[in-house]
């Protein structure tokens, strides 16, 4: 069955995700999550995918969760545990779990989840027009997908504090001089600057990108020498690839090299 609140689209190599409510500004509900999970397990089972690119159609990218599926009814609070773990949980786990690249295009406001999802991608590309807004403490809760752990180690303890506690929102230019996303683009160039990043990491050596993300995920919890001892173990399976053959002989051969990602 075709999903309902996300398109898929393959071409190059590449995985095109699209968050498709923009009536709620590509709000999550529990099945756009499993839609979302859903297809990034297809790019993770099917060998000629390579590379995601994810956005949001219409106006936003994500404004998070959509607070009608999560609000009281009948006077009785929900369990707002219930859906970090049947939604934004499986998401984060998702996305940084995918030994491939993933590319994100940031072309509206990213909100609450929305904002920490951008987070959980690899290269993120954001239009003039972008915004990012942790939101979650205008409401009385705190930041999930992977906020929490994310923020303060990408741009410090004292500016995390501020954008979780305050929820100002921060402008793609803000955020590319904090370290939150890669690159600005404008608006009418953002989806091919960053379609062509993910075309361009979709023909390199994805096992070994993989693997690098593999490393990062373990680093953060690790420190240096046991880190040191990881990145031993994840350069013998590298050195076991046949992309690492091909970028070998390609470097010996004076030639441009044709990786497989295997």
């Amino acid at each position: 069955m075709a999903p309902q609140y996300i398109t898929f689209e393959s071409a190059d190599g590449v995985a095109r995700i699209t968050l498709n409510r923009p009536d709620v500004l590509n709000s999550f509900n529990r099945q756009m999550g499993r839609e979302l999970c859903d297809a990034i397990g297809v790019v993770e089972r099917e060998q000629s995918l390579r590379a995601v690119l994810l956005t949001g159609a219409g106006r936003a990218f994500c404004a998070g969760q959509d607070l009608a599926e999560a609000a009281p009814v009948g006077g009785e609070l929900p369990d707002l545990g219930n859906i970090v773990r049947d939604t934004f949980n499986p998401i984060a786990r998702a996305i940084r779990g995918l030994e491939k690249p993933v590319v994100c295009a940031v072309n509206g406001v990213a909100a609450g989840a929305g904002a920490s999802l951008a987070l959980l991608c690899d290269v993120v590309f954001a239009s003039t027009s972008a915004s990012f807004v942790w939101s979650f403490a205008k409401i009385g809760v705190i930041p999930d997908t992977g906020g929490t752990f994310l923020l303060p180690r990408i741009v410090g303890l004292q500016r995390a504090s501020a954008l979780a506690m305050l929820g100002e929102k921060v402008t793609a230019q803000q955020a590319r001089e904090w370290g939150l996303i890669h690159q600005v683009c404008e608006s009418g160039d953002l989806i091919a600057t960053a379609g062509a990043a993910a075309t361009h990491l979709a023909k390199q050596a994805t096992r070994g990108l993989g693997l690098t993300k593999r490393g990062f995920n373990r680093s953060l919890g690790l420190d240096l020498d046991a880190q040191l001892d990881y990145e031993e173990a994840l350069q013998r399976e590298a050195g076991r690839t046949a992309d690492y053959a091909e970028g070998v002989a390609a470097f010996l051969e004076k030639r441009a090299p044709h990786f497989t990602g295997r």
